[in-house]
């Protein structure tokens, strides 16, 4: 008789104190995840093998992944078990059991519980890019020589010495380049280190989306609205420089 190749099918659970809910919406797009509430403890359950090892996992506070056996707990790589399978939970997708909530925080820096700063970090996955930010100074001469047509689809603002250009295709000028994700501008090769929480950051600080996040590598960000930004022109770029050598 064939061997049930269910029996090899790993089965992840893990556990994270009530305390730290509020980390948990970096995992929260994993729908096939599901939560249960035990007393002072948050059981998860139903990760596949690529989620009990990934980054977001691994940098939850006094998180702890389990492969069950047998209704037993093991750590992994453990040999004996740590705990028996819980039992008697009620058990919700991750995504309806979580509440949709932030706590308060200032400016320039994102708070879970004020414990955790939002950080970027590289990233392999190339993206489009959408938006440019050059430095005035260094794109005035060259402004000149730009075809009408191509400044059409553009739209600009200023930003202290800078210029912050948004449409495609973009504009053959030096600067720093960023795509977009969620309502947020990011540099160019850069991601969020958890990167589910841009839909929460969006949902919170530019919930009417009537603008945009602009982020740097060190999570900074800039948050600018729609109305910010004017079609580009020659005549719209002149006049700027001018008010700028004026102010």
């Amino acid at each position: 008789m064939a061997e049930d190749p269910s029996k090899h099918i790993k089965e992840f659970w893990a556990e994270i104190p009530r305390a730290n809910e509020d980390f948990l919406g970096s995992i929260r797009d994993w729908k096939n995840v599901h939560l249960a509430i035990d007393e002072e403890t948050i059981w998860l359950k139903g990760f596949t093998i690529e989620q009990a090892g990934s980054p977001e996992t691994h940098q939850l506070p006094d998180f702890i992944m389990y492969e069950l056996r047998e209704e037993l707990l093991f750590k992994k790589d453990a040999l004996v078990p740590t705990k028996k399978m819980r039992t008697a939970l009620l058990w919700r997708a991750i995504d309806t059991a979580l509440r949709l909530s932030f706590p308060a925080s200032n400016q320039n820096y994102f708070g879970i519980s004020e414990q955790v700063q939002i950080r970027l970090k590289e990233s392999n996955e190339e993206q489009p890019v959408i938006a440019l930010l050059s430095r005035l100074d260094n794109i005035k001469e060259s402004m000149a020589a730009i075809a009408t047509f191509k400044l059409e689809r553009i739209k600009w603002t200023v930003i202290d010495d800078n210029a912050l250009f948004l449409g495609i295709p973009l504009l053959s000028f030096p600067g720093k380049t960023y795509w977009t994700k969620n309502g947020h501008l990011l540099p160019a090769g850069f991601d969020f280190e958890f990167k589910n929480l841009s839909t929460f950051l969006q949902q919170k600080y530019n919930n009417e989306e009537d603008g945009w996040l602009l982020w740097d590598e060190n999570g900074n960000y800039l948050a600018l609205k729609e109305n910010d930004f004017r079609p580009l022109s020659l005549s719209s770029f002149r006049l700027t420089e001018k008010s700028k050598e004026w102010s």
